[in-house]
């Protein structure tokens, strides 16, 4: 069929058909199929999170038993570590570490102030335990007492010496040569719930 013989009617209906055709298909492509696309496109990304979180939950479910005997290990763990962190009657506690504590070395300490209240812990974050603070005054020989502050808080990793001050001994006696006396804080930590 030749176009240029049609009569011009036919033509101009054939030609609107053509281009009624063409905007039918155009509209219904970006009404509908583009549509259906987004939505195929959504579809594949979601299947492939889901794929991801399957394959997640099976490493998972295949390491299960690691994954006890890991946190088993850290149980043990944190339950050793626990050991020495205040608990009970806190100042007893405090007083009876210190004493035991000390006799291995030569600090005198005479003055032990009272155990503050048991408050949130403000030198670790997020941390399921209290603490409490207790003030020490006593004299020692400079290394004697550098090294006693160092075992100590070597010792007891929950225990901090803070607000230390240090002055020369104002009237040492003749025994007491070359001493400083000393005053400071120590923060501990306390367990909120002991088992």
């Amino acid at each position: 069929m030749n176009f240029t013989k049609l009569p011009i009617e036919k033509r101009k209906k054939l030609i609107l058909v053509v281009v009624g055709t063409v905007l039918a298909v155009a509209a219904l492509y970006c009404l509908v199929i583009s549509h259906q696309n987004q939505n195929l496109a959504r579809l594949a990304n979601k299947k492939l999170d889901v794929q991801a979180n399957q394959r997640r939950v099976l490493e998972t479910i295949r390491r299960a038993s690691v994954i006890e005997a890991d946190l088993a290990t850290a149980r043990k763990a944190l339950a050793e570590a626990e050991t020495d962190i205040a608990s009970g009657d806190l100042y007893s506690w405090v007083i009876n570490t210190l004493r035991q504590f000390k006799a291995a070395y030569k600090v005198n300490i005479p003055q032990v102030g009272s155990l503050g209240p048991v408050t949130e812990v403000n030198f670790l974050p997020n941390v399921p335990y209290k603490q409490a603070s207790l003030s020490l005054v006593g004299t020692a020989h400079f290394h004697d007492l550098g090294l006693f502050l160092a075992d100590l808080e070597n010792r007891f990793p929950h225990i901090r010496v803070v607000n230390l001050c240090l002055d020369l001994n104002p009237s040492p006696a003749p025994e007491d040569q070359d001493t400083v006396s000393f005053k400071l804080d120590l923060v501990t930590l306390v367990k909120s719930n002991p088992s």
